[in-house]
C-alpha cells in the first residue's frame, strides 16, 4: 500500500547529468525521511544521499558529494536526486527508501520501511 516509484534513470556519457525522481503514494513524504541507495552488480547496496522529513538536513556519501543534490517537493510528494558530472563508477541500480524513524545512521538499510523498485543509471563512453 505504501509505494515508492523511482524514475529518471538512463544511459549517459561521463560528465553528463540525470535527475532521478522518487514519487510516494499511500503516505505523506513530509513525515518521512528519504534515503537514496545504489547497487552495482556484485557489490553491496550503499547509501549515497539522505534528506530529512523537513528537508532541512541533507547528507551525502563522500563519493557523490559536490556532484549530487537531493531535494523534495512536498506538494508533489516527490524527492529528487540531481546527479551531475556522472562517472562510470556511478553505474548502478538506484533506489529510494522511506524511513519514519532512524534507528541508526542514515545509510543503514535497516532504517527503511519502504523501498522502490529501482531505476537503472548507466554511465559509459
Amino acid at each position: 500500500q505504501l509505494r515508492l516509484v523511482e524514475s529518471g534513470g538512463g544511459s549517459v556519457q561521463p560528465g553528463g547529468s540525470l535527475r532521478l525522481s522518487c514519487v510516494a503514494s499511500g503516505f505523506n513524504l513530509r513525515y518521512y525521511s528519504i534515503g537514496w541507495f545504489r547497487q552495482a552488480p556484485g557489490k553491496e547496496r550503499e547509501g549515497i544521499s539522505y534528506i530529512f522529513s523537513t528537508g532541512g538536513n541533507r547528507n551525502y556519501a563522500d563519493s557523490v558529494k559536490g556532484r549530487f543534490t537531493v531535494s523534495k517537493d512536498n506538494a508533489k510528494n516527490t524527492v529528487y536526486l540531481q546527479m551531475n558530472d556522472l562517472k562510470p563508477e556511478d553505474t548502478a541500480l538506484y533506489y529510494c527508501a522511506a524511513a519514519k524513524w532512524l534507528t541508526n545512521y542514515w545509510g543503514d538499510l535497516n532504517n527503511y520501511d519502504s523501498w522502490g523498485q529501482g531505476t537503472q543509471v548507466t554511465v559509459s563512453s
